[in-house]
């Protein structure tokens, strides 16, 4: 017999009672066993007498004769005006199996691509959320529409062509859970179209997820102007790129590779998915617009919110060609499980009245301070290296002399700095010479109060891995 409700008397608690020897001593025997196994924890209060009673199906008294004699054995507490609760005293469970210590997170955060969640506009969100959620109709607290809410892709439209250049309309736009929900979303539709051309530099996470999903990847050359158009493979069925801001080499795809990589599209009926991952923070040069602007037809735009608000919203979208639209939808599934109603129209109306346009600018001018001044204490203390990437985004990659990136990672580690380097990035595949050593280092993750202990310990690691290094090659 079991208990899960208390019928609006008190709070819920659900017991197994075992048959036979009494109602009275199966009570007490699943109390004693929920505490022993900690499900009730010391303090938890206890459901009132004639709750729990009715929950049961016995009598009240029973009830009440178990929780006294488990108040007298110890393993409850009762008292005016606080009801029964777990005795504080009680011993916790034992400890299952030890399982090995994860190692502690390093104290200074240099690794990119994320923010620092003390940015999050809560007063923004909170205020755009309570109009948001006035305003809603009823049915957007239903199942929902697998397209997502009509509000945000309509905001959306507005807001991609004002700042990015996008040529879209709201029923060309899907939105999704970010950037990783849209590339698997992307190899199903596409299935056996081919391999996917990707930059030879790039995240080994999408690499990843596209493999999971059958999907073979192949690497093509990356230099200073971005990925070489010519050398994509006429047999791909897409290719992924970074055009607004190289990951995470840094650059912007030249125009005339922009139009090369579009005249393969086209000749080969292959797709160009644009990775817009960070196309809203450029420093010192003109915005970039999409490449999905000069061909909507041959280009899906991907975007979200992870880097410019928070990861953890889950919300970002996809700029379809029309004939992707119903089979990007079909394989979403008809109920929307990932991004949720609530937090969409919050974003919508964020996007609406522009308080998304300040908080970017906010962050724009932040993270060019903290770039500024990574820059600045380099030059100094460590003018060995060369700082690249950086006129967008929120990293940059410190260019080391040739065979010191695995130094300059052991001693990062050293100093209590967790940053990556850039060798972690190349495609396993990729054949020809690799970029110099480097080292990829975001700037956007530390509190204001750690940035410049944080700088300060990557140029100490930096200087000590390059003596290290000349030391050791002069002796040899």
């Amino acid at each position: 017999m079991s208990g899960t409700g208390s019928g609006g008397l008190g709070v819920d608690l659900h017991l197994e009672l075992r048959a036979g020897g009494g109602r009275r001593a199966a009570l007490i025997g699943a109390l004693r066993e929920a505490v022993r196994g900690g499900r009730l924890a010391p303090g938890t209060r206890l459901p009132p007498y004639r709750a729990l009673a009715a929950d049961l199906g016995i009598a009240r008294n029973t009830v009440a004769d178990a929780y006294a004699e488990l108040v007298a054995e110890g393993w409850l507490t009762s008292r005016q005006g606080s009801g029964t609760r777990v005795a504080d005293r009680v011993a916790a469970p034992a400890p299952g199996p030890a399982r090995p210590a994860a190692p502690p997170p390093l104290p200074y955060d240099l690794v990119q691509g994320k923010p620092d969640p003390g940015t999050f506009p809560r007063a923004a969100w909170l205020t755009a959320a309570r109009r948001a959620l006035t305003a809603a109709p009823h049915e957007a607290f239903g199942i929902g529409d697998p397209h997502g809410r009509i509000e945000l892709r309509r905001a959306l439209v507005e807001y991609l062509a004002r700042v990015r250049g996008v040529r879209t309309s709201p029923e060309r736009i899907v939105i999704c859970s970010g950037a990783a929900h849209a590339l698997r979303l992307l190899a199903r539709v596409l299935g056996a179209a081919g391999p996917w051309a990707v930059e030879a530099y790039g995240l080994p996470f999408h690499r990843g997820l596209l493999a999971e999903a059958g999907v073979d990847t192949v690497p093509v050359p990356v230099d200073d102007d971005g990925i070489r158009a010519g050398d994509l493979p006429p047999q791909a069925g897409a290719v992924l790129l970074t055009p607004a801001h190289q990951f995470p080499t840094g650059g912007p795809l030249h125009p005339e590779r922009r139009a090369g990589v579009l005249e393969w599209a086209r000749a080969s009926g292959g797709l160009v998915v644009e990775d817009d991952y960070d196309g809203e923070f450029r420093y010192d040069r003109r915005p970039v617009g999409a490449l999905q602007g000069l061909d909507p037809e041959r280009t899906v735009l991907v975007g979200s919110v992870s880097k410019s608000l928070s990861p953890t919203l889950r919300i970002g979208w996809m700029c379809l060609p029309s004939a992707l639209v119903d089979g990007v939808v079909a394989a979403k599934g008809e109920r929307e499980p990932y991004a949720s109603a609530p937090d969409q129209l919050t974003l919508a109306d964020l996007l609406a009245s522009g308080a998304y346009d300040r908080h970017v600018r906010r962050m724009r001018q932040r993270h060019r301070a903290r770039r500024d001044r990574l820059v600045s204490v380099l030059a100094e203390r460590v003018p060995e290296v060369r700082v690249t990437g950086i006129a967008a985004g929120l990293h940059a990659v410190v260019e080391l002399p040739p065979g010191t990136e695995r130094a300059a990672l052991a001693a990062a580690a050293r100093y209590g700095v967790a940053v990556e380097g850039l060798a972690s990035y190349r495609h396993p595949d990729t054949r020809g010479p690799a970029r110099p050593d480097g080292l990829v280092v975001g700037y956007a993750t530390p509190p204001e109060r750690l940035y410049g202990a944080a700088v300060d310990a990557l140029c100490g690691a930096l200087s000590g891995a390059l003596e290290e290094t000349a030391s050791r090659d002069g002796r040899s």
